[in-house]
Formats: structure tokens, C-alpha cells, sequence
């Protein structure tokens, strides 16, 4: 069921995107060792719904903003990519697990960049026209 109150970042492929991969890695976590609640998967957790929490943040702010918060969102990612890599050199994960991973953070990371990369042309163009 769809909500009534619809925020604009909601029509944003990447946002969709980044909030899927907060529920792959929240269902991959729940693999984990108990001690590693507090630790890894936290961490984990954290930087993956970091990714979609930053790009609806700066979403409403000005280009600048937005773009700040893109490269949050990027090195949220990126802080993935080494969360996955953790949890498959301490065997909670296997290797097609880490391989889809970094599948997915690849093509979020793509996405963001392109954006970012638009929203700066786009302020190029404005200022040297």
C-alpha cells in the first residue's frame, strides 16, 4: 500500500536502491555471531541504510548540499564494501555473498556518482553558460 504523503527523493531510482540494500544487509547480518551484534553487524547496518538516510538528507538542500551528501552516501558504500569483506575473512558470509555485495554497492556507487556528476555539470553550464 502506498502512502498518501510522498516525498520527491522517494522517486529516486538510486534511493530505492540504497533502501533494498539496507534490507540485503540487515538480513545478512542476522547470520552473524551474536558478539559481533554490537560490532560488525552494527557497523554494517549502520553504513548500509547511511547510504539511502544521506541522499533523502540532502535531497531538499540546495545542489552543493545535495551533492555533499551523495559523497556521504558514497563513502557509506564504500564502508560497505569493507563490512563485506570482514564477514567473509571471518567466514559469516561465502564468497558469492561478498561477490553480490560488491555487486550491488558497485552499481549504487554508479548511480550516485552519475548523479553527482549531472547535478555538477548541470551548476557548470549555469555558471559558464
Amino acid at each position: 500500500m502506498k502512502s498518501e504523503f510522498h516525498f520527491k527523493f522517494e522517486d529516486l531510482q538510486v534511493y530505492q536502491k540504497a533502501m533494498d540494500f539496507g534490507e540485503v544487509v540487515d538480513a545478512i547480518v542476522k547470520k552473524f555471531p551474536a558478539y559481533e551484534l554490537y560490532a560488525l553487524s552494527s557497523q554494517f547496518r549502520r553504513a548500509a541504510d547511511s547510504i539511502a538516510l544521506n541522499i533523502a538528507e540532502g535531497y531538499p538542500g540546495s545542489d552543493a548540499q545535495f551533492v555533499k551528501h551523495i559523497n556521504y552516501a558514497i563513502y557509506s558504500a564504500n564502508e560497505c564494501v569493507s563490512c563485506s569483506t570482514k564477514a567473509k575473512r571471518r567466514q559469516y558470509i561465502d564468497f558469492d555473498e561478498d561477490e553480490e555485495n560488491r555487486k550491488l554497492i558497485s552499481e549504487l556507487t554508479k548511480m550516485m556518482s552519475s548523479l553527482r556528476n549531472k547535478i555538477l555539470e548541470r551548476n557548470a553550464k549555469i555558471t559558464n553558460p
